[in-house]
């Protein structure tokens, strides 16, 4: 599996392009901005994107969206409950930040789906707290998860923001992203990755969760 971190965007929100080596397919997770690297990667790779996938609708990490559609001919994805949030474009409005319109979803993703993208299996996990309909992916083969805002390297994501819950994301911690193995990578939406046995047992935002 391939992994090309590509941080994008004011605010530097990772932005994934995951490729199957034996089938060039691909997965773009979070175009947060319409940036050249992006397309970049994807032409090294010699990559057919499948699914661009959206972990939770902010501004900055929807940015690219619409653009990355129309390059890549992939269909966008998204849970249902962050819908209003993709549609208000993230809030970028309230930032005056100019950005197109987001394409609609050609689907609405549901806890347990699977994507599959050549030999790579995503399992699609719900993991809101940081918006209400923020999800992660998991590529077990690979011990990978994709976890948007939810956890960092000795961080969590924000939920002093409209439409956020401290306690939700608390949960979503505790019994999605803390029940996978210690060995599992997590790829967050900024900064540097990290894994599971680490964050749960050195993050000091989570003591006692």
């Amino acid at each position: 599996m391939h992994i090309d971190t590509l941080p994008v965007g004011p605010l530097l929100t990772n932005c994934y392009l995951v490729t199957c080596p034996e089938t060039r397919a691909a997965i773009l997770i979070d175009p947060g901005w319409k940036q050249g690297s992006i397309l970049q990667a994807i032409e090294a790779r010699a990559a057919a994107v499948q699914w661009i996938v959206i972990t939770h609708a902010h501004w900055d990490h929807i940015g690219g969206a619409a653009w990355a559609a129309a390059q890549t001919g992939a269909p966008l994805a998204i849970h249902e409950a962050d819908l209003p949030l993709l549609r208000r474009k993230g809030g970028a409005d309230a930032w005056h930040i100019p950005m197109q319109p987001p394409t609609e979803p050609g689907r609405l993703l549901v806890p347990g789906d699977v994507l599959e993208v050549g030999a790579l299996r995503f399992e699609v996990l719900f993991t809101p707290g940081h918006s209400p309909g923020h999800i992660s992916l998991y590529e077990a083969a690979h011990r990978a998860v994709f976890d948007g805002d939810v956890l960092f390297r000795q961080g969590i994501g924000h939920t002093n923001i409209p439409g956020a819950d401290g306690a939700l994301l608390a949960r979503s911690i505790r019994d999605v992203l803390f029940s996978l193995p210690g060995d599992v990578t997590v790829y967050p939406g900024h900064g540097d990755p990290t894994t599971i046995g680490e964050e749960r047992e050195h993050n000091p935002w989570l003591a006692g969760v």
